[in-house]
């Protein structure tokens, strides 16, 4: 999704340059003028790109690898692991479900959690 929002931000940015230039050329002035009025444009468009690229490295690709890290955290999962879920529960695993999981609690009772809701494995 973050992908599609950059590439369609700077698909964006260059439909509106190319206007600009069309604008530009077609109100009949000369060739000189046109390249000084585009090149006007041309450090705007470098600080789009470059606040594109701090977007992209600043919110879009940290969260792509905290999603990489919890897939393969939830994915990793398997009988007797111990973690901890979003709401501070601890516990061990007793059985895994295509959406859920259950958890033996400390006094022994057992609660079924989505897998979602896991956010730490802790070491044994």
């Amino acid at each position: 999704m973050g992908r599609a929002i950059v590439v369609s931000g700077l698909a964006i940015l260059l439909l509106g340059v190319m206007a600009l230039g069309q604008e530009v050329t077609g109100t009949g002035s000369t060739s000189g003028a046109t390249e000084n009025t585009l090149s006007s444009y041309l450090p705007l468009v470098i600080l789009l790109v470059a606040f594109g690229l701090i977007f992209y490295f600043m919110l879009i690709r940290p969260q792509r690898k905290r999603q990489q890290e919890m897939n393969n955290l939830i994915a990793g999962l398997k009988r007797g692991d111990k973690v901890i879920t979003a709401g501070g529960i601890i516990g061990e695993i007793d059985s895994i479900g295509d959406t859920s999981v259950v958890l033996i609690l400390e006094e022994g009772a057992k609660l079924r959690m989505s897998k979602m809701s896991i956010v730490r494995k802790l070491e044994k």
